[in-house]
C-alpha cells in the first residue's frame, strides 16, 4: 500500500485536473465535480488494488484470526489447568514441567515466560 502511495498521488492530480476540464466543458457545479473526482478516484484505487493484489483488508485479515485463536488456546490451557475435573489430568499438569517451571498448574513467580512471551511477539511485530 505504501508504494502504491506516489502512484496514487500522481492519478489524483491527473484526475483533478481532467475532472475540472470536463467540469467547465459541460458546467458542472463544485459538488457535481467534487462526486465525479470521488467516484473515478475510488474506482482507480480499487483497480491499483487489484492490479497489485494488495487491499487493505488482507492486511487487518491477520488479526481478525488471531485474536479468536490466541483466546480460545489460552481459554484451553488455562481450563485443562484448573478446570479438569479428572484428578489424572491434573497430576500430569502437576509433573509434566521442565527447568523452573516444574509444575504447569502454579503461576510462574519468576514472571520469565510471560516477559519472553511478550519480547518475542513485540519482535515479530519489529521484524
Amino acid at each position: 500500500l505504501e508504494n502504491l502511495q506516489p502512484e496514487i498521488k500522481k492519478l489524483a492530480e491527473r484526475l483533478r485536473y481532467e475532472v475540472s476540464v470536463r467540469g467547465k466543458q459541460v458546467g458542472w457545479s463544485e459538488k457535481v465535480a467534487r462526486f465525479h473526482f470521488k467516484k473515478n478516484l475510488r474506482r482507480i484505487i480499487t483497480e491499483l488494488y487489484v492490479r497489485d493484489n494488495c487491499h487493505p483488508f488482507k492486511a487487518t485479515l491477520l488479526v481478525w484470526v488471531q485474536i479468536p485463536m490466541w483466546v480460545c488456546v489460552s481459554l484451553a490451557l488455562r481450563n485443562c489447568s484448573v478446570g479438569a475435573t479428572n484428578s489424572e489430568v491434573q497430576e500430569q499438569f502437576s509433573a509434566g514441567g521442565a527447568l523452573w517451571f516444574t509444575d504447569l498448574t502454579a503461576p510462574d513467580s519468576t514472571w520469565i515466560l510471560p516477559v519472553l512471551l511478550g519480547l518475542v511477539n513485540f519482535l515479530i511485530v519489529e521484524v
